[in-house]
């Protein structure tokens, strides 16, 4: 990359995209164009011309790209990262589809990298995971109710102790003789 660095550079590239955002779509509202393919065609006839017109030489031409080394992994770069959470069951979702992780996972969050190439590659701690999809969710096994239990306490017997009924008078004398007492 060769940065601007002088006012008049920078001012050459926001005037460029002024042009391509203001210029060029009113010379193509004006030639009828509203297809992708003709907006191509038309590309190709007006940036030669723009370019002969407005174009500015560098002061040092020499290229300075870099190549990529061998082992430099594009891939791992290039690519869309999201990260999920691995449910107990060692499973994941992604993109409406479900991953079983066929490693034992330490970790709860992993990494899913989708690559340019469309391929998907799940990671953790830096370390690619086997995994395969689940082509069909897993149906729920449903319990049976039972409807012999009860969530609520049994009720007490007829003869049981909180059905008799509570003799006033009696607590009564109990409580005042407690306060006389003490």
């Amino acid at each position: 990359m060769i940065h601007a660095y002088s006012p008049q550079a920078k001012g050459r590239v926001e005037r460029l995209f002024g042009v391509l955002q203001d210029r060029l779509i009113k010379e193509m509202r004006l030639r009828g164009i509203k297809t992708k393919q003709f907006a191509n065609e038309f590309l190709l006839e007006y940036l030669p011309k723009f370019n002969r017109r407005f174009r500015v030489c560098p002061a040092n031409d020499t290229d300075v790209h870099v190549r990529v080394p061998k082992y430099f992994n594009l891939d791992k770069y290039l690519c869309i990262k999201t990260e999920r959470t691995v449910r107990n069951d060692n499973t994941i979702a992604h993109n409406g589809k479900l991953y079983q992780i066929k490693e034992v996972v330490k970790t709860k969050k992993v990494i899913v990298e989708e690559r340019l190439n469309g391929s998907l590659q799940i990671m953790s701690k830096g370390a690619g995971l086997k995994y395969r999809e689940i082509a069909e969710k897993p149906v729920k096994i449903e319990q049976p109710i039972d409807l012999r239990k009860s969530h609520r306490p049994p009720k007490p017997a007829d003869n049981h102790p909180w059905r008799r009924s509570l003799n006033w008078n009696a607590v009564a004398k109990k409580e005042s003789i407690c306060i006389l007492t003490k």
